[in-house]
């Protein structure tokens, strides 16, 4: 009991300068992607690790989907016009479905009728063509499975009022999201602090441990279909009386 007091003790210290976020992320097959999380990678220096085998394994916040919007009415006015329409269409049809909306690649932000507009429209390499990608979020509720989560998200998509030449299609496989991943630091430290204080037992009394990486911001990496695993960068060794 004192070895695993003297263990937290370490841990709750040097885990008390890590910055706080509250957003949501992308849970991409692999590890966090670099210059991920609001710019923190970046700015910090810090860069995808190889994942810890003391992880935090539990269910994802949403089912993931990306959506293309598209529109090749000839004139630009015009079709800009039917793409906005169709846009609008789909926000106000989300929460009847029980979907959300979103933008971004890893750091999620909502898809509303306050920033649709700024929605980025690329070409297709046809002259009168311009499209649009977007997120539509499903939340996972327990029981719920990858295959509904699916489900419900095609079915909004086919039953969104869709303006002159528009049309939306879902691309490829969905991926999850976690929603402020920090929360769970608490939870992880704990699972750290019992498997060092488990490892220093078999080496008897008087033995310590110093942690180091519990300043870094928590990771995370596709577990399964609907799960995520959320970790810490973190590595310790066992001290010598």
């Amino acid at each position: 009991m004192r070895i695993l007091s003297r263990v937290l003790i370490v841990l709750t210290l040097t885990a008390s300068a890590a910055p706080a976020f509250a957003q949501e992320v992308i849970v991409t097959a692999s590890r966090r992607a670099p210059g991920s999380y609001g710019g923190y990678a970046v700015d910090m220096g810090v860069t995808p690790t190889q994942r810890s085998v003391i992880s935090l394994k539990r269910s994802a916040d949403y089912v993931v989907q990306t959506v293309w919007l598209t529109g090749d009415t000839r004139e630009a006015a015009k079709r800009k016009e039917e793409l906005e329409a169709t846009l609008r269409s789909t926000i106000d049809s989300a929460g009847k479905a029980g979907v959300e909306l979103a933008v971004g690649d890893y750091v999620v932000q909502p898809l509303t009728l306050t920033n649709y507009k700024s929605l980025n429209y690329v070409g297709d390499g046809r002259p009168d063509t311009a499209r649009a990608n977007f997120l539509v979020k499903v939340r996972l509720t327990p029981g719920m499975g990858l295959n509904a989560a699916k489900a419900q998200i095609a079915k909004f998509v086919e039953s969104v009022a869709k303006t002159g030449r528009t049309t939306l299609a879902v691309a490829g496989e969905p991926t999850l999201s976690v929603v402020n991943p920090d929360q769970y630091r608490g939870a992880i430290i704990d699972l750290i602090a019992a498997d060092a204080a488990e490892q220093v037992k078999r080496f008897g009394a008087g033995y310590g441990v110093d942690v180091v990486g519990l300043d870094r911001p928590v990771e995370w990496a596709r577990a399964g279909m609907t799960e995520v695993f959320l970790y810490l960068p973190a590595a310790y060794t066992v001290r010598k009386p």
